[in-house]
């Protein structure tokens, strides 16, 4: 199957020293082509900016979701998939993400500008700055209170919506433990059921929150395009990916470019905050891997990609590309222009970007007007996870 130009990759994204720091191993492979077969997971790796690029925006490679087996078992993890959009191409994708965008579009990011940088100064002020888990105490509960209160889910739930969350995202990983597995599929199900109450809720007594939105875009099916609404599983599934994807991107990136920023005694001013964080996103990528199928035959990095084979897209080697990215081992608060890829391209182009980058910018820019002289006081502990890459514990003080 492989030519001269079709190259084939060991590259283990298991391997402790690849999860603890993948950007050495990727400049190897880039360096020899920028695309390879990788034996292990039987599916083609790229390792450039262009290629990455390509996989994101070919129209002939797509998201194809595939029922985890056995389905009896796996059922409450699949009906989440199964019925959102990251998981779906166009006519289904169309559909879902016109009706989620267009309800996520109704001022709401802007609206609770003012509530996050609220939640932000309530959090710092429990916590004392001489020295505190930055991660655990400031960057994990902000995003997840913010994306709960956009959709109306009680806040007393954050702490459980985290704990789902991280659960069932364990399920991306490269190879899942059978325990990883059964806390996913129970999570799948408990986060389900809570949503699905909430939104059987919003039928009886709507309010101005994004789950009465979606179940607004359900009940208004039919409408002059002649597209159909959100069914009521697409409605739980949609909130779900927007809990899911609302914060876990938000919640790594700050802690990724954080112990970054501070292991290299950097301090944007309040004017380089967005700059900053755009330098945040590309550094150290909270995800890192993005696979599409082939549903025709296409070339991608001048290799040849047949249909059904699997291409996965490492973002986090593409956002480290030098044919892109002048020094792009050294994290430049200033970096502009800055064409990362860490939310993605083309249809599946994360639709909570906007949200991420506002949350950022203000749930960092408040930190360090509180805290200045802030640096780490103990080794950040990592996830110890490749797909999405990111600390469980960061611990620093003034």
């Amino acid at each position: 199957m492989h030519s001269v130009l079709m190259r084939s990759t060991s590259l283990d994204l298991t391997a402790a020293d690849v999860i603890a720091d993948p950007y050495p191993h990727f400049s190897t492979e880039r360096r020899q082509s920028p695309v390879a077969w990788h034996e292990a997971s039987s599916r083609w790796l790229t390792f450039d900016h262009a290629s990455a690029n390509e996989v994101l925006r070919e129209r002939r490679l797509g998201r194809i979701w595939r029922d985890k087996e056995p389905v009896e078992r796996f059922e409450p993890f699949n009906l989440l998939h199964r019925n959102q959009m990251m998981e779906n191409e166009p006519p289904d994708h169309t559909r879902l993400r016109r009706l989620v965008a267009g309800a996520f579009a109704r001022g709401h990011i802007e609206r609770l500008r003012p509530r996050v940088r609220t939640l932000a100064g309530q959090l710092l002020g429990e916590v004392d700055l001489a020295g505190f888990d930055v991660v655990r105490q400031y960057a994990e509960p902000l995003p997840v209170l913010v994306i709960a209160e956009l959709l109306g889910v009680s806040t007393e739930l954050a702490p459980q919506l985290r704990a789902w969350s991280q659960a069932i995202v364990k399920m991306y990983e490269a190879q899942p433990s059978p325990q990883d597995e059964d806390a996913a599929i129970g999570a799948a199900q408990a986060f389900a059921t809570a949503i699905r109450e909430i939104a059987r809720e919003r039928v009886e007594h709507p309010r101005d929150d994004l789950i009465t939105d979606l179940v607004c875009a359900g009940a208004s099916s039919g409408s002059a395009t002649g597209s159909a609404g959100l069914s009521e599983d697409e409605v739980v599934a949609s909130a779900v990916l927007l809990l899911n994807a609302g914060h876990e991107a938000s919640v790594n990136v700050f802690g990724n470019g954080l112990v970054s920023m501070l292991a290299h005694e950097i301090s944007p001013r309040p004017e380089e905050l967005s700059l900053c964080v755009e330098e945040m996103l590309r550094f150290d990528s909270a995800l890192q891997l993005f696979e599409r199928t082939a549903t025709d035959d296409v070339r991608i990095g001048g290799v040849p990609v047949q249909k059904g084979q699997t291409i996965a897209a490492l973002l986090g080697a593409a956002n480290r590309d030098p044919a892109v990215f002048d020094d792009a081992d050294s994290f430049l608060p200033t970096r502009d222009p800055n064409p990362h890829l860490a939310f993605g391209a083309g249809i599946h182009f994360c639709l909570g970007a906007p949200l991420a980058r506002m949350e950022l910018v203000e749930s960092l820019g408040h930190l360090l007007l509180r805290a200045p002289k802030l640096h780490l006081v103990d080794e950040p502990r990592p996830r110890g996870t490749f797909v999405l890459r990111g600390h469980t514990s960061v611990r620093v003080g003034v």
